[in-house]
């Protein structure tokens, strides 16, 4: 093996300890890496694998870390491989709003769809994409999106205009209003 190419994949190796990223999926690697030869991408990859470096989650997404100790959020993201937010039920239940406990971590995307992986359930709505990328409420978090309180009611009253709220009076009706207004919801 000649100097250049071990310089190559102690890079690649560097590169991808110092990522902040835990999750990865093949695209990404290649970006990382800066690799446009598929072989060589694929190679890399199974090597890595075999080393325990990176651990296989599905086809084309893998982990730096053992499944257990990834995210439900980042791994549900990673898992729908679209732009998607949490929103709805997964934050009405983490802020207060409702006190039923919520099993699927719910999700808003371009796709509608459920997905059940691990032992985890993600449930994914799917939004008009004017609303969906708007980005008005919803902040980056690590590797995700998530909504705010605010966006994740106004999120539930375009999608369910009559859902029971346990504890309303924790709501700020005026920025509920505010992110409608803005994301369009209301004309």
């Amino acid at each position: 093996m000649t100097q250049m190419a071990t310089h190559a994949k102690v890079n690649r190796l560097d590169r991808l300890i110092k990522s902040n990223q835990k999750l990865f999926h093949t695209q990404d690697l290649a970006l990382l890496w800066e690799v446009t030869n598929r072989n060589t991408l694929y190679t890399t990859i199974k090597r890595l694998v075999k080393k325990g470096i990176l651990i296989p989650v599905v086809k084309g997404l893998y982990s730096t870390l053992p499944l257990e100790e990834i995210d439900d959020f980042a791994l549900g993201a990673a898992l729908i491989h679209k732009f998607s937010y949490i929103s709805l039920e997964t934050i009405l239940e983490k802020e207060g709003v409702i006190s039923q406990k919520i099993y699927p971590v719910t999700f808003i995307s371009s796709v509608s769809q459920k997905i059940e992986f691990n032992q985890k359930l993600y449930s994914v709505r799917k939004l008009k994409n004017e609303f969906l990328f708007n980005p008005e409420g919803v902040s980056r978090r690590d590797n995700y999106f998530i909504a705010s309180k605010e966006r994740a009611i106004a999120d539930m009253n375009y999608f369910n205009p009559k859902y029971y709220l346990d504890n309303p009076s924790i709501v700020d009706w005026a920025g509920v209003e505010a992110i409608q207004k803005k994301v369009g919801y209301k004309k």
